[in-house]
């Protein structure tokens, strides 16, 4: 009597392998954390198995032994604070490893969490990607070791700005709390020499004073340092230091196909809420890199002062300019829908589609 088996299958990868003979490819979902990886690997088509727990070398290990049995084997983990070192080795390994946004991965809504959990639904959702659903993963791109580097410098700048007004702020509610006249820039050596303050303020000032003092020191340098890696002169308004920071917070220009991706990457379109004969647009996504954002917004008001010619301003001129009726609310909008056109503009022309003379920028 001939026994018959039945393998339960969640694609048609597991049948064709069955009636070719050949390897299942192997997908791997891992939920990672700084000190180990919880992975759920599929193979071919076959349900998921069991989640299982790895240190990092142990995991590395493993998946080299999954490469060395000759089949293909695909990975995928959410974008975190652990950057994308998982990434790079498990693609020096021979392995296809993706790295999508970070999302709600309770699809069925059971409001249920665990780390198995999550790396079922990513090995499901790779799956599905594999098979040719292109739309199954939101996939980030992964910066090349270089780009890392250069960002990592204004972004250090950055931090050091942020610490510095912090400490500011710190001396100046000091003031106020003792019913003293607040003074700007309390910390620079002319200023800190004449504050009219009681002798023990001034001394719990001074603790914070050489630390400032330092602070502004390395963001000095850091600021040249960004202004001397400019190429070429900027148009006017720009800054030399904005146009390093935004082709660095890019990366590639070209990875960009069209006017409306660039777009959506600086996150500066509307959201919408369309439903039959509905349609509500919102506030803008906020969707890709918020330093680019900030640095498109920052970037518009000086385009407005600067270059009254730009194709863009003259469009908006009317909203943007001083001493109209306009609403905040409304010159806000504009000013927003200023920086998405100038993200826009600014690809045209590093892209060589455009140059800043046609635009109607100054150099």
């Amino acid at each position: 009597m001939n026994s018959v088996y039945h393998t339960e299958l969640s694609s048609h990868e597991g049948t064709r392998c069955q009636f070719n003979g050949t390897k299942a490819d192997i997908k791997l979902g891992i939920d990672v954390h700084q000190d180990f990886y919880v992975v759920v690997m599929q193979e071919g088509g076959s349900n998921p198995k069991p989640p299982q727990r790895f240190h990092k070398e142990a995991f590395l290990h493993w998946a080299a032994k999954l490469v060395r049995c000759g089949v293909q084997v695909y990975a995928v983990y959410e974008a975190c604070g652990f950057g994308f070192g998982l990434q790079r080795k498990l693609t020096a390994l021979g392995i296809h490893c993706y790295v999508v946004c970070p999302q709600k991965l309770d699809e069925q809504n059971k409001r249920v969490k665990t780390d198995g959990l999550d790396a079922r639904t990513l090995c499901l959702k790779l799956d599905r990607f594999v098979q040719g659903n292109r739309h199954a993963l939101a996939l980030v791109r992964v910066p090349t070791e270089e780009e890392e580097r250069s960002r990592a410098i204004h972004r250090q700048r950055e931090q050091l700005v942020k610490v510095r007004k912090v400490l500011e702020a710190q001396g100046r509610s000091l003031m106020v709390n003792h019913g003293i006249e607040p003074v700007q820039q309390w910390w620079k050596a002319r200023a800190f020499a004449a504050l009219d303050v009681p002798g023990w303020m001034k001394e719990l000032l001074a603790n914070s004073q050489p630390i400032l003092l330092a602070l502004q020191q390395k963001i000095d340098q850091l600021t040249l340092q960004l202004q001397s890696a400019a190429h070429c002169e900027p148009p006017r308004g720009l800054g030399k230091m904005t146009s390093v920071i935004i082709d660095r917070e890019i990366g590639d220009w070209r990875r960009f196909n069209n006017r409306r991706q660039i777009a959506s990457y600086t996150g500066l379109c509307p959201g919408e809420y369309s439903s039959g004969q509905k349609r509500l647009q919102g506030c803008v996504t906020k969707h890709g890199n918020p330093r680019l954002r900030a640095a498109l917004v920052e970037l518009a008001w000086r385009m407005v002062r600067f270059q009254p010619h730009y194709r863009a301003v003259r469009k908006w001129k009317e909203r943007l300019a001083k001493g109209t009726l306009t609403t905040g609310a409304a010159r806000k909008k504009a000013i927003v829908a200023l920086a998405r056109q100038l993200a826009v503009d600014l690809w045209r022309v590093r892209t060589g589609r455009l140059t800043p003379e046609q635009l109607g920028l100054a150099i």
